[in-house]
């Protein structure tokens, strides 16, 4: 079922903000209400339209013997309608704010003014889900319908199902208790397992107070979801008792988008980023007991389990005995997945058109210097590391050249962030940020061909419950501009890394706002005088995430790139996954970089690449070596 470009099913649940007859007549608050609803972050308003005299018989109307409450809510909605007129405005200004308009015709009448408005799809009211009359004349518009279910009985619903289906019709059915408001014990949300046995398409229009079922609504399944929307729910009025107020309203919007990002398509099991991180952390290896040599057959006693998951899963513990080792190991080694196969991967002399190079630790920086010659180290930094003497690990000069990755996270669990709002914090970032810079100077003794070493960064701009709108985001740039200025960058160059979205910080869940889109990257490079580390994957995952051309990113990000790390992609986070193992063209991308960086480095960044010797680097540039 589609209304315009939202195919429902396919598409994001379609949130629709009722607002009814909650304008009380007002045009202007009508108005008001759809911009609220905007803000909101609703898909879609909706209106109702009916003309009495074609709805109510002339007795109801005349209120001569009416039950009290036909007669309260009649007088209510003769007071509380819009004209024609009105609702036409109501239409035209849905139009220029880019958001849909809906109206619930309650006669026939008014869908024929209603047609002249071109509305996209009909709402038919819960009273007339058995008014087959209007259903039909609804159906010869040929536009879909959504269609609430309360107050039916499930073999009335079934009767409206059949004549709908032998007219082929398009349509959604909500579920839906017409109680204002509805008693939590009323609504029986787990009948939705049945509408959909009914027809696979189902919705959840509510009435309750609060929002925690409406979301329960969308974790069963619920395609669009309804609730009426007011700024007060204490007006007078027939709905406004059962509607949300627009911050409850955009809460909800916002539990909406979460819960369909954490439904996932419930297809395969697949290991999260953050759950790498963590296992990597917290869960269990298969280590060497005691020093074992070469060639030494493994028996059980050779083995213990102990964190961190670095290493082999205790379930190769079988796999793994009678096997003989093709490495000497010292005591708590990792066991690896290669140690399960004949031969390792060691490294090779290789050969790029563009200097290149390896990321390491101090700590490890002596093995990969005795096995391999880049034209590079890249040297990562954790914040622990600023508090090391270099001399201890380093004794050089080294005839290589060198980069610095800057920390992350700095203690506290606190991120860089030189763009933060947060005074205090940017300033904490801007002095630790410093640190680095002056550790930057003092490893150009070790490595004096390296006049003006990059210093890769995660410059900031995060937030923590949405992406910020553009308009917010030249005000995060201009105190990134400010934290540059307090900086003393003599002698090295600060390159920011091109990010994603969703940076892994924490799992995932923070939000990053600046160096993210090309055109925004490239006006702001330009503008202070910067170049960039083009993350590879970061930027995939981003157009991935957006739905943009990431080889048409690539273009515009290559001229003004001074530095590579190239690891390959896979969905929205699928991050830093060894070359061929996502979805980049890495010929197509790697003629794109001689194009338009042919001197900048690079590194393969591949996550856990540096376990088992590096085994990981090696089998990316070997990879890379091929495109060359």
């Amino acid at each position: 079922m589609k209304i315009v470009n939202f195919e429902v099913g396919k598409s994001s649940v379609f949130v629709i903000a009722e607002i009814g007859n909650n304008h009380n007549g007002c045009i202007k608050r009508a108005l008001k209400l759809i911009d609220a609803a905007i803000e909101s972050g609703a898909d879609c308003v909706k209106f109702q339209m009916r003309d009495m005299a074609s709805v109510y018989r002339k007795k109801s109307l005349q209120k001569h013997g009416e039950d009290l409450g036909t007669e309260y809510v009649l007088d209510l909605l003769e007071r509380f309608q819009l004209s024609t007129d009105e609702h036409k405005e109501v239409a035209d200004y849905c139009a220029s704010k880019n958001i849909l308009y809906m109206c619930t015709p309650w006669d026939v009448s008014s869908v024929d003014i209603l047609e002249k408005f071109k509305v996209p799809a009909y709402k038919v009211a819960s009273a007339d889900l058995t008014n087959l009359p209007l259903i039909d004349y609804l159906l010869s518009t040929k536009k879909p319908l959504i269609l609430s279910t309360g107050m039916s009985s499930e073999i009335e619903i079934q009767v409206t199902v059949d004549f709908l289906n032998k007219r082929q019709a398009d349509y959604i059915l909500l579920h839906c208790n017409s109680t204002y408001p509805a008693p939590f014990r009323d609504i029986n949300l787990n009948w939705i397992k049945r509408l959909q046995e009914i027809h696979p398409l189902v919705g959840y229009s509510g009435h309750e107070r609060g929002t925690a079922v409406t979301l329960a609504a969308v974790g069963l399944g619920a395609l669009v979801v309804e609730r009426h929307f007011t700024f007060d729910r204490n007006l007078e009025g027939p709905d406004h008792a059962a509607s949300l107020e627009p911050a409850e309203f955009e809460s909800l919007v916002r539990g909406i988008r979460e819960i369909e990002d954490a439904l996932g398509d419930g297809l395969e099991r697949i290991v999260s980023q953050g759950e790498m991180i963590n296992r990597e952390n917290l869960a269990k290896s298969l280590v060497a007991r005691s020093n074992l040599a070469k060639g030494t057959l493994i028996e059980s006693h050779h083995l213990k389990v102990m964190s961190p998951g670095q290493g082999l899963s205790a379930q190769s513990y079988h796999q793994l005995v009678g096997r003989k080792l093709s490495r000497d190991m010292k005591e708590e080694d990792y066991f690896y997945p290669s140690d399960l196969q004949d031969g390792r991967v060691e490294p090779n002399k290789y050969s790029f058109k563009r200097p290149w190079g390896i990321p390491v630790r101090y700590h490890d920086f002596t093995e990969y210097e005795s096995k391999i010659q880049p034209d590079i180290f890249e040297f990562h930094l954790s914040y622990s590391d600023l508090d090391l003497n270099i001399d201890e690990y380093l004794s050089g000069p080294y005839n290589c050249g060198f980069v610095v990755h800057a920390p992350e996270l700095f203690s506290g669990s606190r991120l860089m962030d030189l763009a933060s709002p947060d005074s205090v914090y940017r300033e904490f970032s801007i002095a630790e940020t410093q640190r680095v810079i002056n550790i930057t100077r003092a490893l150009k003794k070790n490595f004096p061909s390296t006049d003006r070493p990059m210093i890769v960064a995660n410059v900031g701009g995060f937030t923590m419950d949405k992406l910020l709108p553009n308009s917010e985001l030249p005000s995060y740039y201009e105190r990134f501009s400010e934290s540059l200025s307090c900086l003393d960058m003599d002698g090295v160059e600060l390159i920011p890394q091109t990010m994603a979205p969703f940076p892994w910080h924490f799992g995932g869940q923070r939000y990053q706002n600046i160096f993210v889109h090309a055109e925004e990257i490239v006006y702001w490079c330009k503008k202070l005088n910067l170049r960039m580390c083009f993350d590879i994957s970061h930027s995939r995952l981003m157009c991935n995430h957006f739905g943009l051309d990431f080889y048409e990113f690539s273009e515009k990000i290559a001229p003004i790139t001074g530095h590579l790390h190239l690891g390959d992609a896979l969905g929205v986070n699928g991050e830093g996954l060894q070359i061929g193992e996502g979805d980049i063209d890495f010929a197509r991308l790697l003629a794109i970089l001689d194009q338009g960086c042919p001197d900048a480095s690079f590194i393969p960044e591949i996550w856990q690449g540096h376990k088992n010797g590096g085994e990981g680097f090696w089998i990316a540039l070997k990879k890379i070596e091929a495109y060359n």
